[in-house]
């Protein structure tokens, strides 16, 4: 064991610093070292580790009320291709104008998409207004992501698996029956 004096003039000495790593230890542990250079690499060392980590971005699809059923299918299948890059999706209804009169046309709409992605997808959030938007949002099942990465094995079925995959199906498929009973329950004008 070194005492503070010697290893503050060794420190000196050799032109660099002295830098306490464990305050809580019995006796406080101390290190000689460049401190400038030793912040430089951590900071380094961060940077690197960010630029490989891949954030989970959530992309927006937008439909319209009166948006036909072909057009429905064809961003049925873009929100498919995100969520198999294992990317979430908020999928939105925008109304403009009256339309805002008429949110069960809106709710008919979302329901039909969602209808197409139960096996696709789980809800993260359900189905509600934000100001003018109609909006749901959708992460993917793992099953989806397994298939897009070449394993076409169920996740329900996968050793150390507790079927989160079809419990995330049955509640998109919950999300979808229920936005088909507002809208069926409510008189058009």
């Amino acid at each position: 064991m070194v005492s503070f004096a010697d290893a503050m003039s060794r420190a000196r000495e050799s032109g660099l610093d002295l830098v306490e790593v464990d305050s809580h230890g019995n006796p406080p542990v101390c290190r000689i070292l460049d401190y400038g250079k030793w912040k430089y690499e951590q900071a380094k060392k961060e940077r690197e580790a960010r630029k490989h980590q891949k954030g989970s971005m959530v992309h927006e699809v937008r439909l319209r009320p009166r948006t036909g059923q072909h057009d429905i299918d064809l961003k049925v299948r873009t929100v498919e291709r995100l969520l198999a890059e294992g990317d979430k999706v908020k999928l939105s209804v925008m109304f403009r104008g009256r339309e805002m009169s008429h949110p069960e046309v809106g709710h008919e709409v979302l329901g039909r998409a969602l209808s197409q992605l139960t096996d696709v997808s789980g809800v993260e959030k359900p189905p509600g207004m934000e100001g003018r938007f109609l909006s749901v949002i959708l992460t993917p099942s793992a099953k989806t992501v397994t298939k897009a990465r070449g394993h076409v094995e169920d996740d329900s079925t996968a050793p150390g698996s507790n079927g989160a995959a079809a419990a995330t199906v049955e509640e998109t498929a919950v999300a979808a029956a229920n936005l088909d009973e507002e809208t069926s329950g409510q008189v058009q004008d």
